[in-house]
């Protein structure tokens, strides 16, 4: 059966998209017109059963720090959170809502960028995903490494920007680390002293990283 696909809104907004397993739950917020790039980014949450939503405030601040640089982005609840259809399949059908939802947006959008982001279990997703997506910037923050199984990821082809909490108290940090340096090409790892995994009172401090870590990869101004 044919599905009916939305069109990419034109305003910031929700909207819901036909996934594989039911209706999903989207936010998409644009930048200003005057510094609009030819960028869009897909933001995974974290793990629905410990209360991920695309409301996490990681996740917004991710989506707030990309803005300020030009590029869209594209929040979205996983299968079974919130309007989004369907039950939690521990990472296997939350690639498939991550790929259902960057294929729309890029062929919405086909001179943007593609860009993925994701936090601690959506940094996961979105590792496994690109394996199957354009994506031309990576950005994992505080990636579940010892706690998911990180066999099935690969380096992504892009710039890869990482950012770690140095006193993470769900993730191992030391761990995380080793695995990013191990990782080849490794990524631009980022150390955050003083923070924990869900960055209390550290929200602004990842807000800059973000900017300064993902900055020389941006794309071009969209002409006006």
């Amino acid at each position: 059966m044919n599905k009916t696909l939305p069109l990419f809104p034109e305003t910031s907004g929700n909207c819901l998209l036909p996934g594989p397993a039911g209706q999903l739950e989207l936010a998409i917020d644009l930048p200003e017109t005057a510094i609009t790039r030819q960028g869009l980014a897909i933001i995974c949450h974290p793990n629905p059963p410990d209360g991920g939503t695309l409301h996490n405030k990681v996740v917004t601040m991710c989506a707030r720090a990309l803005n300020e640089l030009g590029i869209a982005t594209v929040r979205f609840n996983f299968r079974g959170v919130g309007q989004s259809e369907g039950s939690f399949d521990n990472g296997r059908g939350e690639v498939l809502d991550l790929i259902a939802v960057a294929e729309w947006a890029h062929q919405a959008n086909p001179a943007s960028a593609l860009w993925l982001a994701g936090f601690s279990f959506g940094s996961w997703v979105a590792l496994l995903g690109a394996r199957q997506l354009p994506v031309q910037q990576m950005i994992s923050i505080a990636p579940p490494v010892g706690l998911r199984d990180f066999s099935g990821v690969l380096p992504p082809a892009c710039p890869w920007l990482l950012i770690q909490g140095e006193e993470d108290e769900i993730v191992n940090a030391g761990g995380v680390i080793a695995w990013a340096e191990a990782q080849k090409p490794q990524p631009q790892i980022v150390r955050m002293p003083e923070t924990g995994h869900f960055f209390h009172r550290r929200l602004i401090d990842l807000r800059g990283a973000i900017k300064n870590g993902v900055r020389k990869n941006l794309p071009e101004l969209v002409a006006v």
